[in-house]
């Protein structure tokens, strides 16, 4: 949630006067985020809650809003994506009548020279080649045919023209934790950050790359092999209101301006 927050933040600092009056809602596609948090909401006496998208737009449907602009925070093009935007097709269907216009805007990587901008965003956080060797940590898919792996393997690639010392690796699908961690054994030095390239750093961050104590079946986080190999593992935090978080893509600046540049221009063509 304080990622959330935190781009939130930005967003209405950098809108423009003519877009400072305009209502800023979430919705969580995740039914089981909705979930947990709801359950956490409810137990602390928090009058507050996760909504879905169609609970969203239903909503401001109700109070008369009749132009909705939706911006994703998927950093990939892929099966998410798609489903969204069939999603947001179902409810323009169901509203037709009320005469709702809805409009998506597009993911952090949806164009390549937006995954240029996305990789110099980053820059700045990365160590250098002789401070040591950094590893990128997304999320991926375990689905072939998810069109997200085109954009995951041309990462890559853009990451090895550009530097020696930096890998790419997915939690699923490729390219894999093994292709990564072994790319920064042999980089040649003994210290390794972890950069997450996910929007919100959560269970994955904090547990499959860089937990403590293996899990109950055994198996070592990312950081936790490598530092059984003697290297130094790192990874960047930021406070925020009093909370410590690893600095995810969510947590970065000049990311969220690419985010917020792509809001910016649906809006144009909605108003």
């Amino acid at each position: 949630m304080v990622t959330f927050e935190y781009f939130e933040e930005q967003l209405k600092k950098s809108l423009p006067e003519r877009y400072r009056d305009l209502r800023i809602e979430w919705a969580f596609t995740s039914e089981i985020v909705r979930e947990r948090a709801n359950e956490k909401f409810r137990k602390a006496g928090i009058n507050r809650r996760f909504r879905s998208l169609a609970q969203v737009v239903s909503d401001l449907e109700d109070e008369g809003y009749r132009k909705i602009f939706i911006q994703p925070l998927h950093i990939f093009p892929g099966i998410e994506y798609r489903h969204l935007k069939e999603m947001v097709e179902g409810l323009e269907k169901t509203f037709r009548e009320f005469h709702l216009t809805l409009r998506v805007g597009y993911p952090l990587l949806a164009h390549w020279e937006w995954v240029e901008e996305a990789i110099e965003a980053l820059e700045p956080d990365l160590l250098k080649e002789n401070e040591g060797c950094n590893v990128l940590s997304a999320h991926g898919t375990w689905d072939t045919s998810d069109g997200a792996n085109i954009t995951y393997l041309g990462l890559e690639r853009l990451l090895k023209e550009r530097y020696s010392n930096v890998s790419l690796g997915a939690i699923e699908g490729i390219p894999t934790r093994k292709m990564a961690l072994d790319e920064a054994k042999r980089c040649g030095k003994k210290r390794v950050r972890f950069i997450p390239f996910m929007f919100v750093a959560g269970d994955h961050i904090m547990n499959d790359i860089m937990g403590k104590e293996p899990s109950e079946d055994g198996e070592l986080s990312w950081a936790l092999e490598l530092k059984r190999e003697g290297f130094q593992v790192e990874a960047l935090k930021i406070n925020y209101k009093g909370v410590e978080l690893y600095k995810s893509l969510g947590l970065n600046e000049r990311v969220n301006e690419l985010f917020i540049r792509n809001i910016l221009k649906g809006l144009k063509g909605i108003r």
